[in-house]
């Protein structure tokens, strides 16, 4: 990263820490936001960091916690980046919606990959956590959780 954008990241972790001091704000590996710790996580890193920072920093804003359907995720996942762009210029940041889009894109493509039956192929639907069942065929199979590993998909039924 270089020093110009360095130095508008620190800034802008400055500035975030004054305004919202009731959130922490920690360097870390990757970034997320924490409900139970009130804190987000951030890589001064990481390609389009204050995007990123904006981006958690608004998963707190709106107390995003957990969620029960995969698709909750999505629409949180949707709504931070919503709020995130609110913030644009009030930090002088010009965010990216192509930028944006990516994130967005590797949570429909996870979502897609969770919900695609592996009988069939065919879209399915989630039935409770980690569980789904298929419109099509009546398959039905246990995902683990996956937004930081590969994808495992378990058949519950036999077909």
């Amino acid at each position: 990263m270089d020093a110009i954008t360095m130095r508008s990241m620190s800034s802008l972790i400055h500035k975030l820490k004054t305004t919202y001091p009731d959130i922490t704000f920690v360097e870390a590996e990757q970034f997320s936001w924490s409900p139970s710790e009130k804190t987000v996580f951030y890589n001064r890193g990481e390609k389009h960091a204050t995007h990123l920072l904006l981006h958690e920093l608004s998963h707190a804003l709106l107390e995003h916690r957990e969620y029960r359907r995969d698709v909750e995720l999505v629409a949180m996942e949707t709504a931070a980046w919503e709020k995130a762009q609110t913030y644009a210029d009030e930090y002088s940041i010009r965010f990216d919606d192509n930028v944006i889009q990516d994130h967005l894109d590797t949570y429909r493509d996870w979502l897609h990959a969770r919900s695609t039956c592996p009988h069939c192929s065919a879209n399915g639907y989630q039935t409770e956590k980690f569980h789904y069942e298929c419109a099509a065929c009546s398959h039905k199979w246990r995902v683990n959780e996956a937004r930081l590993c590969g994808l495992k998909r378990y058949s519950l039924s036999a077909k």
